[in-house]
């Protein structure tokens, strides 16, 4: 077959027209992640989030502030300006405005002209990471925070890295919800031959998109097989949860145990992964990674270890999907199609959800 009936391709595109893409404006209202918590200190660090151009600073008291990033006399970047006494002195002309985006000196003249300022954004610090609310100020709601309770116990052992990927925010949630490209475009870092062929289950619901798979018995890759001890052939269950929970974060969590002990004499090994991903521009995304573990705890070797190995499969999910990226926009409009399979019904059904939010937001 050289090329499929032009009515399956039709389809293909009419079923594309139905889910977010590249194309989608974004979904303003809802918390992303703007920064790791420990990025943002007193001095002026810029961001572009959502295809807004943002300022951010910490006050002497520890807030963290996020402004537009565009003096409103002749637009200059207040980034490129000074931070002085919890106050941005804009580079260009001096005009110098305070935390909640207020213009409060004009040195060419007396006064000060009244509603001029620049535009603040509501955020919240929680554990690792600094949320930001893009949208409505008076819609920013903390409950619909997703509960990572872990990212905050003693009980678990986390490190923390950053990637810049240049492709979609929303392609990035897709890969995650469908883990079976891990036997092959992981397969040098922790996927396995058997994982794309196991059993899985699908969670659709309302805002909520998972995909469960239990790989059992497996081999496990030396990212997981070191620090558990499971390196036996055939030895180790590897339990699966991949899901989105909101725009701003997707979670994997993994269990590890030795399938050949009893049931109530089992040790079980636990992993979390919080990805999350926040837009910059249509097609590029800061990914922000929080990994975490309950065993090996205040063991600094093998946190280093499983880092670099995670993060080499990580970069592999960036590599990846920029490729993507570069076929999406090289190819013309009237050839350009794709097909799902059954384990893409949970992302297909993310991808409906969020061109549904994005459509709330914005009618017309």
């Amino acid at each position: 077959m050289t090329r499929p009936l032009p009515a399956v391709i039709a389809a293909a595109q009419n079923a594309a027209h139905r889910m977010a893409d590249r194309h989608t404006p974004f979904v303003m209202n809802d918390w992303y992640v703007a920064a790791f918590a420990d990025d943002i200190k007193e001095q002026l660090l810029a961001r572009t989030l959502l295809g807004r151009r943002l300022v951010f600073y910490r006050t002497r008291a520890g807030q963290v502030v996020a402004l537009e990033d565009r003096c409103p006399h002749r637009s200059m970047p207040l980034s490129a300006g000074t931070l002085t006494q919890d106050t941005i002195v804009c580079g260009y002309h001096g005009l110098r405005f305070n935390a909640e985006g207020d213009c409060i000196e004009v040195p060419s003249q007396a006064n000060c002209p009244k509603n001029v300022g620049i535009r603040s954004y509501r955020t919240h610090e929680r554990g690792a990471v600094v949320w930001i609310w893009m949208g409505e100020a008076e819609l920013a709601d903390l409950s619909k925070l997703p509960p990572q309770d872990w990212m905050e116990s003693a009980e678990w052992e986390r490190s923390q890295g950053y990637l810049s990927l240049q492709g979609s925010y929303v392609r990035l949630h897709e890969n995650l919800l469908d883990l079976t490209h891990l036997s092959f475009l992981h397969a040098k870092s922790f996927g396995t031959p058997d994982y794309a062929k196991a059993a899985f289950e699908s969670v659709i619901g309302d805002g909520q998109f998972a995909l469960l798979r239990n790989v059992v018995p497996t081999t496990l890759p030396p990212v997981w097989a070191i620090p558990t001890g499971l390196t036996g052939q055939g030895q180790a269950a590897r339990i699966v949860r991949s899901e989105f929970r909101s725009l701003g974060l997707h979670e994997v969590s993994v269990t590890f145990y030795d399938c050949h002990l009893p049931e109530n004499d089992r040790p079980q090994f636990r992993i979390r992964t919080a990805h999350m991903p926040t837009p910059e521009t249509a097609t590029s995304t800061h990914y922000f990674i929080v990994h975490g573990r309950d065993f090996a705890l205040d063991d600094p070797e093998t946190t280093r270890f499983m880092h670099a190995q995670l993060f080499v499969a990580f970069q592999e999910d960036v590599d990846g999907l920029a490729l993507q990226e570069q076929a999406l926009a090289s190819t013309p409009a009237e050839d350009l199609y794709e097909f799902s399979v059954a384990a893409d019904a949970p992302a297909v059904a993310m991808r409906r959800y969020v061109l549904a939010r994005q459509r709330q937001e914005a009618p017309d």
